[in-house]
């Protein structure tokens, strides 16, 4: 059973209209990246980002450039499972004036300063993810990683619209082969485009001042195959549209149905599970064994996101009717709460 017919748009298209208000064209969801991000006007509305993360066989890392309007803010974050030894550095740019968001999926985005350095340069179907910092956690940070993006693989692309003026592209590209290393102090921690997938999250919109959302992500190896699992609640409920896909060696089913996130506030530690709001395609539960912890409260900007690593355990119904069953799958599940 699905719950409404989402529309597939198979040719570029740009996002917003010359007013910058959203063009009603761009509703609907592709399997590439053809979305042209125009925005314009909504003076401190507008919400940029490009969020990477990767799973390594001994550490998570991730990286991203944000632009808020007022501000930009670039954090990088790693987690190295066996320890738990975990850091995160944040760098505000007021104003934000040197960060230069692109407008497509796939483009080079980066950010320099004596603090941290990061680049993400597109070329030729990879992405070349370099971070330096002299300073990050007591020890100098060097990572070099190249992302694969194959070529024929789907990616969700996604326009939700809560109305013309305040709707948000969402662009969730899965299971991307990763090879590099990741060098921290004296350790360096290699990364294999057999076993290493990065996940990247693209996001460009026009945001009420208040939202809340959840999302749910893994991009693994299992049996052989690259398996990746995109959830999102809260934010496109009632839009039409959804978030919510998966990939099987790189071809995504779409789901066509809200998904419920069912999670104890008071300690989000325990088990979460993620289900299908009318059928039973979606069955999964969500064991952690890390939270990370981002809060931010300045005057203008209240944000506080939970992000807990830990493993899936379920099962996905697909369109062809059999059954994508689930163990032990390494990934990430969120709530984010802004008020910006």
């Amino acid at each position: 059973m699905t719950q409404h017919a989402e529309r597939e748009i198979f040719l570029p298209i740009t996002l917003c209209d010359k007013k910058g208000n959203l063009n009603p064209e761009a509703i609907g969801f592709a399997r590439r990246p053809i979305i042209d991000s125009n925005l314009s006007g909504h003076f401190m509305r507008k919400k940029k980002w490009n969020y990477w993360c990767v799973y390594g066989e001994e550490i998570l890392f991730s990286a991203t450039i944000s632009h808020m309007d007022y501000a930009a803010v670039c954090f990088v974050y790693f987690l190295e499972y066996e320890t738990q030894r975990y850091f995160e550095k944040t760098i505000l740019i007021p104003l934000g004036a040197k960060v230069k968001m692109p407008t497509q999926v796939l483009e080079t985005i980066q950010y320099k300063n004596t603090e941290m350095s990061i680049q993400l340069t597109y070329f030729n179907r990879e992405t070349h993810l370099t971070v330096t910092a002299p300073d990050f956690d007591g020890d100098p940070l060097h990572a070099e990683l190249t992302i694969a993006h194959p070529k024929g693989d789907d990616s969700l692309n996604v326009v939700i619209p809560w109305n013309r003026r305040t709707f948000q592209f969402t662009a969730k590209h899965h299971t991307l082969p990763t090879s590099g290393s990741v060098k921290i102090g004296n350790r360096t921690f290699t990364f294999t485009p057999e076993e290493s997938f990065a996940v990247l999250d693209y996001g460009r919109g026009v945001w009420p001042r208040e939202a809340t959302w959840n999302w749910g992500m893994a991009s693994q190896r299992v049996r052989g195959q690259r398996i990746g699992l995109n959830f999102g609640g809260k934010w496109t409920d009632g839009t039409g549209m959804t978030e919510n896909a998966i990939f099987i060696d790189g071809h995504m089913t779409k789901i066509h149905e809200d998904v419920l996130f069912h999670y104890d506030r008071t300690n989000f530690m325990h088990p979460w599970t993620i289900k299908t709001k009318f059928s039973g395609r979606v069955n999964l539960t969500f064991t952690p064994f890390f939270e990370r912890v981002a809060e931010t409260n300045a005057k203008l900007i209240v944000s506080s996101v939970h992000q807990m690593v830990g493993y899936y355990d379920g099962f996905i119904q697909l369109d062809d009717g059999k059954t994508l069953h689930i163990q032990q799958m390494l990934g990430c599940i969120e709530e984010h709460v802004a008020k910006w």
